[in-house]
């Protein structure tokens, strides 16, 4: 039989569950399959400006891998991606934990930027159909008219942290280790921007398998809250080589945390309702069937 593949995420649980054996004391015959996003930089076009890159998560998913192109039996991407994925039958989306990340709208510590209301119609980094893209959104509402809220799509996690260094655009909106990254980095955060995240698993893994996976990955929330100085090390497998050198790992939060709570119906209409009430994406909206997309 072909071994169950992980696709890790930036976070320190699935190294703790493979260095204390819970994957395998589950029974789980896996391997690690690392996506490309930690090898990307930023892109500019023939003008030296940031690239539009309108490609994310999502599309991700719709070419038939997971998220950032790895073909793995379990994956993760914002809940909003992964929603949608699941309500368009690309996956299974696994509705028995989520995941929250850290996150937020940063300026370097020169940036004149103080208040939220400060950031309508300046142009941010966000990942197109990723997670920074709904949370900018989410978290700017409250401040401004929606349409002052100005996205600018410059690609994957680390594309941002290069966008953010190199000072292209007056913001960027990060999550999880890239938000620890550019907060060490002396990036002030001005709006919070942290999110719920999701699993994904394609319609040919065997339930069963991602049981035994979230098993492990719950003896690894529980050793990382008890423990974590022992395990931030792995911070430095998920960071760019560019990056190693600039920051001490030892230094950084738990970061991503692994909620082990229902992912409901209610919460899956609601998040439906509200993509499709901004218009995130083409088209006529998927009918919201949660039986058929969550494995609950």
């Amino acid at each position: 039989m072909a071994k169950f593949i992980i696709q890790p995420h930036g976070r320190l649980q699935e190294w703790i569950a493979d260095e204390k054996g819970y994957f395998r004391d589950e029974g789980l015959d896996y391997e690690f399959q690392r996506g490309p996003s930690s090898n990307t930089q930023k892109l500019v076009d023939a003008s030296g400006k940031v690239a539009d890159l309108k490609a994310g998560a999502f599309e991700s998913y719709e070419k038939g891998g997971g998220n950032k192109g790895v073909k793995s039996d379990i994956s993760c991407a914002c809940h909003w991606t992964v929603n949608q994925a699941a309500s368009e039958k690309i996956g299974k989306m696994w509705g028995k934990s989520y995941v929250f990340t850290p996150g937020g709208i940063m300026v370097p510590p020169e940036s004149k930027i103080t208040e939220p209301e400060q950031l309508a119609g300046q142009e941010i980094a966000v990942g197109y159909h990723s997670g920074s893209h709904y949370t900018t959104i989410q978290s700017l509402e409250p401040y401004m008219p929606r349409d002052q809220i100005k996205l600018r799509f410059g690609g994957s996690i680390w594309a941002r942290v290069d966008i953010g260094v190199g000072r292209d655009l007056p913001a960027v909106s990060v999550w999880g280790l890239s938000f620890q990254v550019l907060e060490q980095l002396g990036f002030r955060k001005v709006v919070d921007a942290s999110f719920m995240i999701a699993f994904m698993f394609p319609p040919n893994a065997d339930p069963a398998d991602v049981e035994k996976y979230m098993n492990g990955m719950k003896r690894a929330q529980m050793e990382l809250d008890f423990a974590p100085e022992k395990y931030r090390h792995y911070y430095r497998n998920e960071i760019p080589d560019r990056y190693k050198d600039k920051v001490d790992v030892r230094r950084f939060s738990t970061g991503e945390r692994i909620v082990f709570l229902p992912y409901t119906q209610e919460v899956y209409e609601r998040t439906q309702a509200w993509i499709h009430e901004r218009g995130i994406f083409e088209g006529q909206p998927p009918v919201p069937d949660y039986a058929a997309s969550v494995a609950a």
